[in-house]
């Protein structure tokens, strides 16, 4: 389940990836085709895959119930080969956030 909301000990992975244009699609497909690597672990909560309207960025954001978990799947040699080749599909930033504010539109 996907969750967005402060204080529950979730930790994100956000990776994103600078792209050009017509390479876009290819890294989207990847991440499609390769979204069970961090899901067949435990702590795996949700992957979610969004590209940028201007064709040069792919962001992957990937939800863990924990820091701990998310280290136990990065030993995996099959996790460590995918991030490998994720890596070479584009200029590569990954960081870890956890949620710390969070608000919602009122209905109208």
């Amino acid at each position: 389940m996907i969750t967005i909301s402060e204080h529950t000990g979730i930790v994100t992975a956000v990776n994103v990836f600078r792209v050009e244009p017509e390479q876009q699609q290819h890294v989207i497909d990847f991440l499609v085709e390769n979204r069970h690597t961090p899901m067949k672990h435990p702590g795996c909560l949700s992957v979610n895959i969004h590209k940028s309207l201007d064709g040069e960025r792919v962001i992957n954001y990937v939800q863990w119930r924990s820091w701990e978990e998310f280290e136990t799947a990065s030993v995996d040699p099959e996790f460590i080969a995918a991030r490998k080749q994720a890596a070479e599909l584009g200029l590569f930033d990954s960081h870890f956030y956890e949620v710390v504010f969070t608000s919602e539109a009122q209905s109208h």
